[in-house]
């Protein structure tokens, strides 16, 4: 099985797990050191992710937001994110989901983010597009309504000056999809982690976008022994190179 098979494989399977734990009576959870909320089903669904690719590619490594997030220096390297938008998990809201993504050399080359409740996986690999549930998919352009995706941190960091509508969606994952589809002309993600955007990276630039580090560290490409839990990056992710050159002037950092 390839590599990219295996990701939408347990992308899926990871999404079942967390499933079963959307539509229980009780989810156990609690704050980390760095007050993100964590949930049973970020634990579960973690563990199903890391124990599979452990024992089909060995000799990857894997960074994931709830076990390991140094860099060893690996020549491949899983970027895991067994569910991002937890927030929405817990509150019963559909915008969540399982973001993995496999990076060589210190740059994406798959990456994989499966909506559960929404039915939806998007998978790409580096030079060969995007698929939606299997189909090849391009990203809509022209569409008459069209939004700026962006976190609760933004307009707190951030001066915004862009003729779109503002959508606060809780989901990292979820908001750089949007702008895959041409359904957002833009994304920023003030204080994002590695695994928050390293399958949407790819997804967002293979339909034809662009993303951009546009504060703090590049994590192209990845440095070795980094510790990417300490490191945060503004993102800012375009429907098209010319989008991204409109939102780096829209936007300008608060004094």
């Amino acid at each position: 099985m390839s590599a990219y098979d295996f990701a939408i494989q347990v992308a899926q399977r990871a999404g079942e797990i967390l499933l079963e734990h959307f539509h229980g009576a009780h989810l156990e959870r609690r704050f980390k050191a760095d007050h993100t909320l964590v949930t049973a089903a970020d634990l579960a669904a973690d563990a199903c992710i890391r124990e599979a690719i452990a024992g089909t590619f060995p000799e990857d490594g894997i960074i994931s937001e709830e076990a390991g997030t140094t860099y060893r220096g690996e020549e491949a390297v899983w970027i895991v994110d067994p569910l991002d938008g937890t927030t929405n998990f817990q509150w019963g809201l559909p915008l969540w989901g399982v973001s993995i993504a496999r990076w060589v050399a210190g740059f994406p080359s798959l990456g994989v983010i499966h909506f559960p409740l929404l039915g939806e996986t998007y998978a790409a690999q580096k030079g060969r597009g995007v698929t939606r549930n299997g189909q090849p998919f391009h990203r809509a352009s022209g569409l008459p309504l069209t939004f700026f995706a962006c976190c609760s941190r933004t307009h707190r960091r951030y001066e915004v000056h862009l003729p779109y509508k503002t959508r606060i969606l809780g989901a990292v994952t979820y908001n750089m999809v949007q702008v895959a589809t041409g359904s957002a002309a833009l994304n920023l993600e003030v204080t994002p982690k590695l695994w928050d955007v390293a399958a949407g990276w790819l997804i967002v630039e293979e339909c034809g976008g662009a993303v951009e580090a546009i504060a703090g560290e590049t994590p192209l490409p990845l440095h070795p022994n980094a510790d990417y839990a300490q490191v945060s990056f503004s993102t800012l992710a375009a429907g098209s190179p010319a989008l991204l050159e409109e939102g780096k002037a829209g936007l300008r950092l608060r004094a």
